[in-house]
């Protein structure tokens, strides 16, 4: 006899895993590496998510302190995230257009980013006090998580926010098809982002249209990634396009960047129609057979 219902994955364990996670990972190491930075901040974006999937039903203002917290605990990781991806991103294009890298020798933006280190592998007096922060952070978003009664969260409601959230990333979807510009961009990734990690918890709902739709959002967001990535690049180089203030190397250098830009985004807006495409609604994309859970 099948049954009549299903039950949700349990939240609260979870998302207490999360938070334990980050703080073993930030202790493997006097300074984290750049995988340990990596995989705490996609934790930390992990929590978030469903903190804002169970927000409105917790009756208090502690999820908002966590979410405040925990973004805090993610921009502090991002800044040292950010030059150790230049410079991969830099590096492998040197070896792709040796041709191009050997008139920009002498250029003092590149060579500082090929040049830089990785990671930072002193402890500085500022690095510890962020050291110290990150862990206060945590330690102060767990204690809360423990004491947070999550037994009774509606799971209609819950299925209700995450329509809410697949219709956000639906609007942001429209606006980057009629202007792609990088901050629109970005922000898709992000609401695309927060929906996948939200729809985790609705597995059992229909497990193999959300494994199925949790493959193509890794790989649409994963490229989204990846022209975010190349567009910090451009930035970080200080490159502005005009006809008379870059050299042509440099010139030729953001063109081949802009092509794999391209790539990346023709990669992205296939999928990203068939999940989003206007008139579709979360049931239609997941397939759900059971309405009762």
């Amino acid at each position: 006899m099948e049954l009549d219902y299903v039950k949700l994955i349990e939240i609260k364990p979870v998302l207490a895993g999360y938070i334990r996670e980050s703080q073993n990972l930030m202790k493997l190491s006097v300074v984290p590496g750049d995988k340990t930075v990596h995989d705490v901040r996609v934790l930390m974006k992990k929590s978030r998510a469903v903190l804002n999937l169970t927000g409105n039903q917790m009756g208090n203002d502690f999820f908002k302190m966590d979410i405040f917290d925990l973004r805090k605990v993610g921009r502090i990781l991002s800044s040292w995230r950010e030059t150790a991806v230049n410079r991969k991103i830099l590096k492998d294009l040197r070896k792709e257009n040796p041709d191009i890298f050997s008139l920009l020798q002498e250029d003092e933006r590149v060579n500082a980013l090929l040049t830089k280190e990785d990671s930072v592998h002193e402890l500085s007096g500022e690095m510890k006090e962020r050291l110290k922060e990150i862990d206060e952070l945590l330690s102060k978003t767990s204690f809360r998580i423990r004491f947070q009664s999550m037994d009774k969260l509606d799971p209609q409601l819950l299925v209700k926010e995450l329509a809410m959230t697949y219709s956000s990333v639906t609007d942001i979807y429209l606006t980057c098809r009629n202007n792609s510009k990088p901050n629109n961009l970005h922000e898709f990734r992000k609401k695309a982002k927060e929906f996948l990690y939200q729809l985790y918890f609705f597995k059992p709902l229909n497990p193999s249209a959300v494994k199925a739709l949790e493959k193509k959002l890794n790989s649409m967001t994963r490229n989204i990634g990846n022209f975010n990535d190349h567009t910090q690049l451009v930035e970080t180089l200080g490159y502005k396009y005009s006809a008379t203030s870059n050299t042509p190397v440099m010139d030729e250098l953001v063109i081949k960047i802009r092509e794999k830009q391209d790539k990346c985004l023709a990669q992205v807006w296939p999928v990203a129609y068939k999940i989003f495409c206007p008139g579709q609604n979360l049931v239609n994309v997941l397939g759900f057979k059971v309405l009762i859970i």
